[in-house]
């Protein structure tokens, strides 16, 4: 008898979320909204226990802002968002017009931020226990049938300290991820996954604002799922914004945008020559300069880009005109 309930509990943990009225199931999740005021990011990272969780929860636009909508999600919250954000009108006008205009206000969650990162979280009265937010400047973490508050503080607490360790958009997107699943997460367990980032001008050949679009929608674990093709897509696509310099991932056999990055921060310390190329060699034009760099700053002198060397070199050129 014990083997059964043992065989049956083990057999609900590992069954898909499933409505049991027809109706949608519950965006049960955990999201963050959030900003790079710097770099010009916006940006939405969410997880839950329901497939396609990527799809349903985000949107961003890099003229308007990012949104998250969740719990029992009004995915009409996406497109009218961003059209009053475009349209100039504040993240908290664009939530009191949710709250004044929807009927089913009290079941919902979301959060909005424009692209100037001021944000506005909600939460309703009836979003399924654990449910609630936490937000700072440029970030809202929010979740719903979550083990508890640990969840959101955990989020809000990784984000903080990934953004003050300097590292880029999308890793500071995926620390409060993890955090938050390690925190105890979605109480139902884990399915779906998904980040989408946005930038002027960003997208693929330059073409529109798609910085990346990233989606796990059925994963044993969805955030480290998410977390390798996201380091897949950045070797690809934005290799100058993952590895260093400009980026935190050392590469073994470095040639390419990162290393046009690394010659030009090197020249603009002082150290060698500027380049208009696409495509970079770890060569003879930028070792002597990195060296020249390093031995200025009192670093070790070798032929290799460490992270010491790197965070002192965006220390040193940030100063700079």
């Amino acid at each position: 008898m014990m083997r059964i309930r043992l065989t049956s509990f083990l057999l609900l943990l590992a069954a898909p979320a499933v409505a049991q009225d027809g109706n949608p199931p519950s965006l049960s999740t955990f999201s963050i909204v959030a900003c790079d005021p710097v770099n010009g990011f916006l940006g939405v990272a969410v997880q839950s226990r329901v497939v396609g969780a990527g799809s349903i929860v985000p949107a961003a636009e890099a003229d308007a802002g990012a949104i998250a909508t969740q719990a029992n999600a009004n995915v009409s919250y996406k497109r009218r968002g961003l059209e009053m954000l475009r349209a100039g009108r504040s993240p908290e006008e664009v939530r009191a017009e949710f709250v004044r205009t929807d009927p089913g206000i009290a079941r919902r969650q979301f959060a909005v931020m424009d692209k100037q990162c001021r944000v506005a979280p909600f939460t309703g009265d009836s979003a399924q226990a654990w449910a609630g937010h936490r937000s700072g400047p440029n970030f809202s973490v929010q979740g719903n049938i979550l083990t508890g508050p640990e969840v959101v503080d955990s989020m809000a607490s990784a984000f903080r300290a990934a953004e003050a360790a300097g590292r880029p958009f999308g890793e500071r997107l995926l620390a409060a991820l993890k955090a938050g699943q390690a925190a105890g997460g979605d109480r139902r367990g884990r399915q779906g996954a998904g980040m989408l980032i946005v930038k002027a001008g960003a997208g693929y050949g330059g073409g529109d604002d798609v910085y990346a679009d990233l989606h796990v929608e059925d994963a044993p674990e969805p955030i480290l799922e998410l977390e390798r093709v996201y380091n897949v897509w950045m070797t690809l696509f934005h290799p100058d914004d993952h590895f260093l310099p400009n980026g935190s991932q050392s590469v073994s056999a470095p040639g390419g945008p990162h290393i046009c990055a690394l010659r030009n921060l090197l020249a603009r310390a002082g150290h060698g020559t500027p380049t208009e190329a696409q495509f970079c060699a770890f060569d003879e034009e930028v070792i002597p300069a990195l060296k020249a760099f390093q031995r200025v700053q009192n670093l070790p002198v070798r032929a290799a880009l460490t992270p010491e060397t790197a965070a002192r070199l965006r220390q040193v050129t940030s100063a700079r005109p």
